[in-house]
């Protein structure tokens, strides 16, 4: 936005009528300002009410494709791609939480849990708490669940041998978290809550929200998913 002034049609003792103009086109009329005051006041109620977009907004808007591209990347399980996506989104955008998120998630998918802990904790502190973040910490604490081999075969086989053991199936489904056979894994949660919703003050529950939250809230599995627990609780 800049001020002109343009002269009156008459020039003796005339004052010059000014405008603020923004994108070629006045605005804003600000003759009546006599003072630096008046005309600072003008002005600040005049910025407020035009749609000036900040350098982040603008740059978020056009990053926004990028972040689509990368999540459904994720989507496809191409965590290596989906890696060297959101990376060079970071690069190009240190302050948002969204890209840093998909980051982190990409590099558990491509199996590198050390490399997204270091991610997590290269996260500004400014944007700490948002959800993008949130989802990705769920996401690593899920992960450190990963079975070794031969563990998930073993946590089976228990569950197999004695169906009522809520523990070993809860383990078993902590297991299958890590693994990534997340279907497998709320069957098994979704079962010791219909059996027993308090078992363990509500682990089994607050197991599957913790899944919920890591795949993401909006996803449509999250969606299937939360029809069935209420379906349980609620009948």
């Amino acid at each position: 936005m800049r001020i002109a002034s343009s002269p009156s049609q008459f020039q003796v003792q005339s004052i010059p009528t000014v405008y603020a103009i923004f994108q070629g086109q006045p605005v804003a009329n600000l003759t009546n300002a006599r003072t630096e005051s008046q005309l600072k006041a003008m002005l600040d109620q005049l910025l407020a009410q035009l749609p000036i977009e900040s350098a982040a907004s603008a740059r978020a808007v056009e990053i926004a494709p990028l972040i689509e591209m990368g999540e459904g990347v994720l989507s496809e399980g191409d965590g290596t791609r989906a890696v060297g996506i959101f990376s060079q989104i970071v690069e190009m955008a240190p302050d948002n939480a969204a890209a840093h998120g998909g980051l982190i998630r990409a590099l558990l998918l491509a199996g590198d849990t050390e490399g997204a802990g270091l991610a997590l904790d290269a996260v500004p502190a400014e944007i700490a708490g948002d959800p993008a973040i949130a989802q990705a910490k769920s996401a690593l604490a899920l992960a450190a669940d990963a079975p070794d081999a031969g563990e998930l075969a073993a946590f089976e086989a228990a569950v197999a041998a004695n169906p009522g053991d809520h523990q070993a199936r809860f383990d078993l489904a902590a297991a299958q978290i890590g693994a990534g056979q997340r279907d497998a894994a709320a069957d098994n949660l979704l079962h010791i809550v219909a059996a027993d919703r308090e078992w363990q003050d509500g682990a089994a529950r607050a197991k599957l929200l913790s899944l919920f939250e890591a795949v993401g809230l909006e996803d449509p599995w999250v969606a299937a998913q939360r029809r069935r627990l209420s379906l349980i609780l609620f009948g």
